[in-house]
């Protein structure tokens, strides 16, 4: 059961982005548009992971072999891996940021806009380094930076949140961020070549 969820898991996301959309634009829209924002990282985030892992896909060689320098597909860095990086960060704690900012604070959500800002830069950045398409990095270009940067400056235009709350956006994000590339580059790095550590 779990090598099934380990290799179709990507499937869902471009039927969990379009219902999900469809819901956030009935009934989250017209009430209060500070949360559309923050639940419509949500769905951008899935067409990410979709563009990533299904279509055109290649995520997983790509990293594994161009970034890491491995001669395997999914190595270091497997499908398992892959499944336990994705689902808590965007199948858990972006909804749940998304509840209890509408139901505590807004601020609690704001992190999703910067991590979403932040992981698609890397995308951009590996294409202007490298000058060739990395899986991930249209949905980055045109979904994912544009919402993330549109929602961060509707908030910090209308006030809708403090600068501290800002601050610990960025923070969160930054650390969650941060640790998956510590993870990626460093320590999977070392394992593909032992003499980089």
């Amino acid at each position: 059961m779990m090598s099934w969820i380990e290799e179709h898991w990507p499937k869902s996301t471009i039927f969990l982005a379009v219902y999900s959309t469809i819901l956030i634009f009935l009934f989250v829209l017209e009430i209060d548009f500070a949360l559309f924002l923050i639940w419509i990282q949500l769905p951008v985030y899935w067409l990410h992971q979709f563009e990533e892992y299904v279509f055109p896909g290649g995520f997983l060689e790509t990293f594994n072999k161009k970034v890491l320098g491995s001669n395997e597909n999914e190595w270091p860095i497997s499908k398992r891996a892959a499944l336990w990086i994705n689902i808590p960060i965007i199948f858990i704690a972006f909804p749940l940021s998304a509840i209890l900012a509408g139901t505590v604070d807004i601020s609690i959500g704001i992190w999703t806009a910067y991590f979403s800002i932040l992981n698609a830069a890397s995308h951009a950045g590996m294409f202007v380094i490298k000058w060739k398409y990395n899986p991930g990095f249209f949905i980055s270009a045109f979904l994912n930076i544009p919402v993330g940067v549109f929602t961060v400056w509707y908030f910090y235009s209308n006030n809708v949140i403090s600068t501290f709350g800002h601050l610990i956006g960025i923070l969160v994000a930054v650390a969650v961020q941060g640790s998956l590339m510590v993870w990626g580059l460093k320590f999977m790095r070392t394992k593909v070549n032992p003499l980089v550590a």
